[in-house]
């Protein structure tokens, strides 16, 4: 049986819900996270964080508080939007893989605490945001939305060659902070006695 969420991990999922916030409008708050015209949002490096330190349920929880968020019209998603008509976005399946991200990095951690571990999980995560956003883009292009012209599957994926440097630097540095953090401060104890402190 899962146990009840205690007052810290409450706390902690609204913590990961306001990152995800921050990471989605990072360039609205830091103009200069534009490189060549290219956006550096975190959103990826904040849901594969979420996984590698909270762990796949907590994590997973926290992603869908975020999505939930969003739809009910709290400006958390990218552009300070939110609302049910983000469900028709042909990039809604980016915030749908936020969640199976923060799972599948939890998990594989969970199995195995060295620092390979986490960047091989961190890296997996990574690749299920993009598969899975990339292919609902794709789909929801051909069913419902209006495609540019000339789109086509290929097309779909060229446009992800752009970010992706930059998504294999951060999933690579979300897994060295977690590993770090995950040998600090949850080794030595810290969550524990704060929790027996909240609770």
């Amino acid at each position: 049986m899962k146990r009840k969420l205690s007052t810290i991990d409450i706390s902690l999922v609204g913590m990961f819900v306001a990152l995800m916030a921050i990471g989605a409008n990072v360039t609205s708050i830091a103009p200069f996270m534009v490189v060549g015209g290219v956006p550096i949002t975190l959103q990826t490096f904040f849901a594969i964080l979420a996984g590698a330190i909270l762990g796949s349920r907590l994590g997973a929880i926290s992603m869908c508080v975020y999505a939930f968020v969003g739809l009910v019209g709290v400006p958390v998603f990218a552009k300070f939007s939110g609302g049910f008509t983000h469900l028709l976005s042909p990039t809604f399946g980016f915030i749908v893989s936020f969640i199976l991200t923060a799972y599948i990095t939890g998990i594989i951690i969970e199995k195995n605490k060295a620092l390979h571990t986490y960047i091989i999980a961190s890296l997996i995560g990574m690749s299920i945001n993009y598969l899975f956003g990339t292919n609902w883009m794709y789909f929801s292009y051909q069913l419902w939305a209006a495609a540019p012209e000339g789109f086509t599957y290929s097309m779909a994926w060229l446009w992800m060659i752009v970010p992706l440097p930059k998504d294999i630097v951060l999933a690579i540095g979300a897994a060295l902070f977690a590993h770090r953090f995950e040998r600090t401060l949850v080794s030595r104890g810290y969550f524990a006695n704060l929790k027996k402190s909240v609770n």
